[in-house]
Formats: structure tokens, C-alpha cells, sequence
């Protein structure tokens, strides 16, 4: 049943899971544990629609790279699944099985421990099981690009799909403006004892769980653990420790503009690197876009310049060329974007700053550098781009400075795909938490999401995420046992 936090305190006084966090990973983790007997509370800081009080506890500054964290994601429930685009592309084996070329490691767990999981993560996001991931377009010659693959949720928003199940679910309390604001943890038995949560006019009260799972995104798994004083004072989360470090996106940018061949289909473009492409540059992986522009602007100059054509062809008895004079893509109107991995960087992080919001939790900054191997990345793609659009007769490429030339300050955006910050790995000494997503040095605090991804890959993060989240409900539920007992 869903509650209002601001009206209803009706909490129960033990439940044997507790889940921060409504967004994708928190609704279909809580959706997974229901039932057999078990409590489960989902909470979420937010309501059930946008608010600017909820929105404004996302507010954080920002150096290095701009991340745009206040406009990227949404604070109510269904989480940033309420704007999320659709597009829907799984891990690659390779993802698992390469490490990247940064002194961190990669994935401790095979590729095989989320494949399983990928039929109920298509179902989840309405995708046809049997679909396939079908190639977007011809690949082009050469062992450098293949036709990208994905697919297009419709897309589902999460707290309208699954609101049925929120209410109805035996065993599911769902309470809406209830914001986590501390982790108590217990040193004597390393588990989190209780979560403090609070509504808007900071009436406060704890929770009891047998177990609690972050599920708040990137930047606020991270923020919450950095926020708990017993957690700091116990070592689980330190300055020197891996809580916030490795922050990931997906490097949005412009690789450069393109003439199109002549004879060549203008649709629309997706290429995807290669595993021969990144074993030889040892380089990231990364999607192209090709794509030329709908028509010349019409605006300043370029209307002046329209208009004198028009005019000159009329002049002349030129008429039936108009609709080509006005609708004509000129040369170099075709651009090329991306979608590139980022490899994990100690140095991107979010950092816990003195200032305090309105529910007195220490806000946080984010730093987002890049490394030399990802403008190693960049360089490697933008180069091999032009050079097969070249040889394979699809056009001339005129690439950014700043692809070739590392020299020249990036101009890059994100993609509003936040990963890392908790990355799993064999053990604490470079990760937040192991192979089963619970934190080192706790026995009852796990996280979820794609805070925990260990390298970006190039695939957009919601479909692995869920693969790990079911993964991870397995895991709970085996762990737990029949009738909420630990086996």
C-alpha cells in the first residue's frame, strides 16, 4: 500500500527488508522481495508528482566537467524513469572479460551472472523477449564498427506500469515523502541497526530491518553513505576509500561534420565499436550516430541568403528549383555524435561538502575528470570514423580539433548516465561492495543500481542495472529463506 510519509506515520516496527529509494532498481527490487510472508518498506523521498521542495535536496555543484546533476535526474517516485528515453541495449561478454587499461579492475563476476537475468529485464521495460537486440542499420565494411543494436522501450515509467502492484502487493508498504536522512550502524555487529528517516518538517523516527538496500542513483548512494557518522567512524566509508570515487558517464560530444556520398541513403546512421576495435587501439567502446540535419535554419543570415536565392530564381524563370533552393541540406550539414565509455578515474568523485539542505544532510560536489585513456578514446574513434566513412564511398569527414588533438579543451556534455561511486570488486581495496552488492565491512547493507558498475561499458545503464537488481533479489531472497527466516 502506498502512504503519504507527510500525513501517515504508520511505519511497522521491524521489517525484514528496507529499500531506498522508488526509481527502477528500488520499485522492481521491493516488487521481487514482496510476499512469501516477508515486510518489505519501500521508501521514497519524493511524492507522487514533481515538487520543487523534493527536487531542490538534488541540488549539487559541479567542477571539472559539468554533469548537470540537478536537471538529469528526478526526485519523486518512479525516480528519473519519469523522463528516461527508452533506449535499451545489454552488456556486452567482452564488458566482462576486458579489463580496462587503468590501474582498476573490471567486473569480479562473469558475464554469465547477469545474462541470465536479461528475459525479465526486457519484460520489465514492456520489450518482446523474443525481439533480439536487431541491428539499427548495415555495418560498415571492415572490423572497426558494427550496425549498433537496441531496442526502444515505449518507454515505461516505472510508478504508472507498477502502480497496481505498489498498492496491492501483500507484504509492501510504500511510503512516499519519506527521505532517509542516517545510517546507524552497529560496530559490534557490523550491521546497520537502523535508518532515520524524515518528512519535510523534520519529524524523525527509525526504522528496524533485517536488511537495507541503497537504491538513489549514482550520487545519492554514494551521499548517503558518506552522510553516516557511524559508518565513517567504524572505517566502512573513508576519505582514502573508494565510497564516491570512480564517478562514470557516458561522453556525449560532436566528433565533427560530414559531406554525404553521393547515391548514399540518408537515414540515419548507428555504429558501435568493435571488439577487434578495442582490443587493437586498447581503447573504450563507444556508439556513432551519423545523421544529417532536416533542412537549412532559417534564421539570421542563412534566411537573408534564402530569400535573395529564391528571389534570383524566380528572376530567371527558375521556379520549379525553389523546393530544392529551400530545402537543400548543404555540404557539411550531416554531424556525428556519440556515446562513449568513460573508464573509471579515482579523481571523478563526489565529494561531501560542510553545506547542509533543508533536512540538515551534508550536501555534496562532483567532480568529473577524465583520464588520458579517454581522450585516447575519442581520438581512436574519430579518426577510424572518417577513415571508413572514406573508404566505404559513405562521405568526407571533417573532424573537431579537440578529437585529434588532446591539446585542445574538450567540448563535452553527459548523458545523464551516472555510474560508479559504490563499483563492485573482489574485496575493499577497490570497491564499495562485493560480488553480491553488499557493502565491505557490513553484513546487512547492500546497494543497488549502476553505482555499482565497475567500468561504463558502452551500452546505455538501465537494462544491466535491472539484470543486477534481479540478480541481487535472488540473492535476498535465497539468503532469507521461507517465511522472512535466514536459511
Amino acid at each position: 500500500m502506498i502512504k503519504d510519509y507527510q500525513s501517515q506515520k504508520e511505519l511497522r516496527d521491524h521489517y525484514d527488508f528496507c529499500i531506498i529509494g522508488a526509481g527502477p532498481a528500488g520499485i522492481t527490487l521491493a516488487l521481487r522481495l514482496a510476499g512469501n510472508g516477508r515486510h518489505v518498506l519501500l521508501i521514497e523521498g519524493g511524492g507522487h508528482e514533481y515538487s520543487q521542495p523534493s527536487q531542490t535536496l538534488y541540488d549539487c555543484p559541479s567542477t571539472g566537467l559539468d554533469v548537470y546533476a540537478h536537471e538529469t535526474r528526478l526526485r519523486f517516485l518512479g525516480g528519473t524513469s519519469n523522463h528516461w528515453a527508452g533506449r535499451c541495449r545489454p552488456f556486452e561478454k567482452s564488458d566482462f572479460e576486458m579489463a580496462p587499461p587503468v590501474k582498476l579492475p573490471g567486473w569480479p563476476i562473469a558475464f554469465s551472472e547477469i545474462e541470465r537475468y536479461l528475459p525479465a529485464a526486457m519484460a520489465i521495460v514492456d520489450l518482446p523477449t523474443d525481439s533480439g537486440f536487431k541491428a539499427i542499420n548495415a555495418s560498415m565494411d571492415g572490423n572497426d564498427f558494427d550496425a549498433d543494436r537496441f531496442l526502444l522501450s515505449p518507454p515505461t515509467r516505472f510508478a504508472q506500469k507498477y502502480a497496481k502492484e505498489l498498492q496491492e502487493t501483500e507484504g509492501l508498504d510504500v511510503f512516499i515523502n519519506c527521505n532517509c536522512v542516517d545510517l546507524e550502524f552497529d560496530a559490534r555487529t557490523g550491521r546497520i541497526a537502523t535508518i532515520v528517516v524524515s518528512d519535510y518538517e523534520k519529524h524523525r523516527e527509525r526504522v528496524k530491518a533485517k536488511q537495507f538496500i541503497l537504491a538513489t542513483g549514482a550520487i545519492e548512494n554514494a551521499r548517503q553513505l558518506m552522510n553516516s557518522e557511524s559508518l565513517v567512524s567504524a572505517g566502512i566509508v573513508s576519505k582514502d576509500g573508494f565510497v564516491g570515487r570512480c564517478f562514470m558517464e557516458h561522453l556525449n560530444l560532436e566528433l565533427g561534420t560530414f559531406i554525404l556520398g553521393e547515391g548514399q541513403s540518408t537515414e540515419p546512421r548507428q555504429y558501435f565499436t568493435t571488439d577487434a576495435f578495442v582490443a587493437h587501439f586498447q581503447s573504450g567502446k563507444g556508439n556513432v550516430s551519423a545523421a544529417l540535419l532536416a533542412e537549412v535554419k532559417a534564421y539570421g543570415r542563412t534566411a537573408a541568403i534564402k530569400g535573395f536565392l529564391e528571389t534570383l530564381v524566380c528572376d530567371v524563370g527558375m521556379g520549379h528549383k525553389i523546393d530544392f533552393i529551400t530545402n537543400f541540406n548543404c555540404p557539411g550539414d550531416g554531424v556525428i555524435t556519440t556515446l562513449i565509455e568513460q573508464f573509471p578515474n579515482l579523481n571523478s568523485r563526489v565529494n561531501l561538502l560542510e553545506a547542509r539542505d533543508a533536512l540538515g544532510m551534508r550536501k555534496v560536489n562532483i567532480n568529473w575528470e577524465l583520464v588520458l585513456e579517454d581522450r585516447h578514446t575519442i581520438k581512436s574513434i574519430g579518426l577510424e570514423v572518417a577513415k571508413c566513412f572514406a573508404e566505404t564511398g559513405l562521405g568526407f569527414v571533417k573532424l573537431h580539433e579537440y578529437v585529434y588533438d588532446v591539446s585542445v579543451p574538450l567540448k563535452v556534455t553527459p548523458h545523464a548516465h551516472h555510474m560508479g561511486t559504490t563499483r563492485m570488486a573482489s574485496g575493499p581495496e577497490s570497491g564499495v561492495v562485493d560480488e553480491n552488492c553488499k557493502v565491505f565491512g557490513t553484513e546487512n547493507l547492500y546497494v543497488a543500481g549502476s553505482s555499482v558498475f565497475p567500468t561504463a561499458g558502452a551500452s546505455n545503464p538501465t537494462m544491466p542495472l535491472l539484470q543486477l537488481t534481479l540478480r541481487l533479489a535472488d540473492h535476498l531472497n535465497h539468503q532469507e529463506g521461507p517465511a522472512g527466516r535466514y536459511s
